[in-house]
Order: C-alpha cells, then sequence, then structure tokens
C-alpha cells in the first residue's frame, strides 16, 4: 500500500509541509499493512509545466492514451500516482486560490484521465482516497469568501477519484519576524499566540484526517 502527499509549497518545513506529514503519519499508524510506504512530494523541486493540449492523452490506439505524453519531471511521479492508494494534496492560498504550481499539476495529473464521452467518464486505474490541506493567513471567519473557488478545485479531484476529505488551517503565522516586512495588516502578536494554541490543533486534526482516509 502506498499513500502520496502532494506538496504545492515552495517551502519544506513550514505550515503546509508540516501537516502533510502529520497527516503521513495518521495514515501510518492507524493501519494495519505493514508494508505501508509513504512519502511526500514536493513540486517546488521539480521542472514541469501545466497541460500543453496536444491531446495525446485522447488519442485512440496509441501508448499515451490515458496518459500524459510530456517527458519531464513528473512523468515518474504521474506514474506513482496512477498505481497509488491514497493521495493527500496540500497547497497554501495565494491570491484566493491554490498555487500555480499545483494548479498545474493537477492539470498534468486528472485530465488524462478524464474521457471525451458523453458522461466525461474518467479512466483512473484506482479509485483511490483523497484529501487536502489549504493553509491560508486569513481567519476563518472570511472563508466564505474562498470555498467556491475550493470546491472548483475538489469537484474536479472528485470526479477522477474519489471526493476529498477537506481541513483548513486559517490565519497562519507567516514570518520569523513580522518587523521585517509591510504587514500592518496583521498583529504580529495576535498571530503568535494563535499559532501557540491553534497550530498544535491543527496538526492534531491532520492526523486525523489520515488516520480516517486510511479507513
Amino acid at each position: 500500500m502506498k499513500v502520496y502527499a502532494i506538496n504545492g509549497s515552495p517551502r519544506k518545513n513550514k505550515n503546509t509541509a508540516t501537516l502533510l506529514q502529520k497527516t503521513l503519519d495518521g495514515v501510518k499508524e492507524n493501519t494495519k499493512d505493514k508494508e505501508i510506504e509513504t512519502e511526500i512530494i514536493n513540486l517546488y523541486d521539480l521542472n514541469y509545466t501545466g497541460c500543453i493540449s496536444c491531446f495525446a492523452c485522447k488519442r485512440l490506439g496509441s501508448k499515451s492514451y490515458g496518459k500524459c505524453a510530456l517527458k519531464d519531471d513528473i512523468q515518474e511521479v504521474l506514474e506513482k500516482l496512477s498505481q497509488a492508494d491514497g493521495i493527500i494534496f496540500g497547497s497554501p492560498v495565494y491570491i484566493g486560490n491554490i498555487t500555480g504550481q499545483l494548479k498545474s499539476f493537477l492539470e498534468r495529473l486528472l485530465f488524462p484521465y478524464l474521457v471525451y464521452d458523453k458522461n466525461l467518464s474518467s479512466i483512473a486505474p484506482k479509485k483511490m482516497p483523497t484529501a487536502f490541506i489549504y493553509t491560508m493567513g486569513a481567519p476563518e471567519e472570511s472563508m466564505e469568501n474562498y470555498k467556491a473557488i475550493f470546491n472548483s478545485v475538489e469537484s474536479s479531484i472528485e470526479h477522477i477519484f474519489t471526493k476529498p476529505k477537506v481541513m483548513y488551517c486559517n490565519d497562519t503565522y507567516q514570518f520569523d519576524d513580522y518587523s521585517k516586512y509591510e504587514s500592518t495588516l496583521f498583529s504580529e502578536e495576535a498571530k503568535a499566540t494563535h499559532r501557540k494554541i491553534q497550530f498544535p490543533l491543527d496538526c492534531q486534526k491532520a492526523f486525523e484526517l489520515g488516520a480516517s482516509l486510511i479507513k
């Protein structure tokens, strides 16, 4: 059994990556499969583009039917995910949406499995469970402004695989030293207090998300 976490953040040890690792910890500690493998894939380590609309994945009778034909750094990743038993996506929110890096990745992952028939069928090899973790500086009370965009992303994943289990991490602590940045929109003291109290709870929620995903 293999479960992958896709880190759509440029940071490998901050909010998004930390929560993804906690989710994988929840997966590993709540399965009877001693052979289970987990891995975080950091998208910003890889050189690739979004879909180039070559339609090779739609060409009947070709070796590329149902597969992305572009040969770059994520070709191997896409092959791994085709045999995954679970995928957890994670992204910080930039300008009200997931990162461009993750958006491009989802184009390459999802589009080859989408069939241009009357039902817009999915030919994904597995209907594996999925989850999505969003991290953002915005407070929880402003979530209604974001959910329509997030729902669109989740709907695309659901159509190909399964409906993602979703977690939001709000009001994140963004800088090591707020005095070095123009950030008067925020109170560093309030942010620090919120992180001290809330982030451990979010880590536990991520762990529980992983546990529920594997069940």
